[in-house]
């Protein structure tokens, strides 16, 4: 039976995700995949889509909303990747009992103002030019490693070269498993 992986978008869901296909392609033959667009599931719903106002709309009860369809949604154990905001949205859906696996979040700047952590094995990669990533003493506080990937900022996970980490990172994990087994 193929691993299960939910993955949830950046703030920006599948208007501005043809980057997700990307990984996509890379892991679908791996993993049984689900896709949630993170505006659809905070109900978020703009005439004018500029980064303030999404931005507003998720801290203004959209987290919490997103949170409590996920908690809905997903019943069965999984593995997330998360991009922003759905790091967030994985990351708090977790601590009120979301059946996760592992968390594997990208960008996830608002973690930082978390102050506990899921019970799961979580990755955290940000790239070193993103000014609202978790410092070293958070990350310390709450027991999580955060990975930092020199000469990138907030949106590496868009790049080429940080899919393809990603994406290596994630298969290794299937691949441990299945030599294991």
């Amino acid at each position: 039976m193929a691993n299960r992986l939910v993955i949830l978008s950046d703030m920006w869901g599948s208007k501005k995700g043809l980057w997700i296909t990307s990984y996509l392609g890379y892991l679908q033959q791996y993993y049984d995949i689900t896709f949630y667009d993170c505006q659809h599931l905070a109900n978020i719903s703009l005439e004018v889509n500029s980064p303030e106002n999404i931005h507003k709309e998720f801290i203004d009860g959209g987290v919490e909303t997103a949170v409590a369809h996920l908690l809905k949604k997903e019943t069965v154990p999984s593995h997330y990747l998360a991009f922003g905001i759905g790091g967030n949205i994985a990351w708090k859906a977790a601590l009120k009992g979301l059946p996760l696996k592992s968390l594997y979040s990208v960008s996830s700047n608002r973690l930082r103002l978390e102050s506990e952590r899921p019970k799961a094995n979580v990755q955290l990669l940000y790239g070193q030019n993103d000014e609202f990533r978790p410092s070293d003493t958070w990350s310390d506080q709450i027991g999580v490693d955060v990975e930092v990937v020199k000469g990138f900022g907030h949106e590496l996970y868009t790049d080429e070269k940080i899919i393809s980490k990603v994406c290596l990172d994630l298969l290794a994990k299937v691949m441990q498993k299945q030599h294991v087994a």
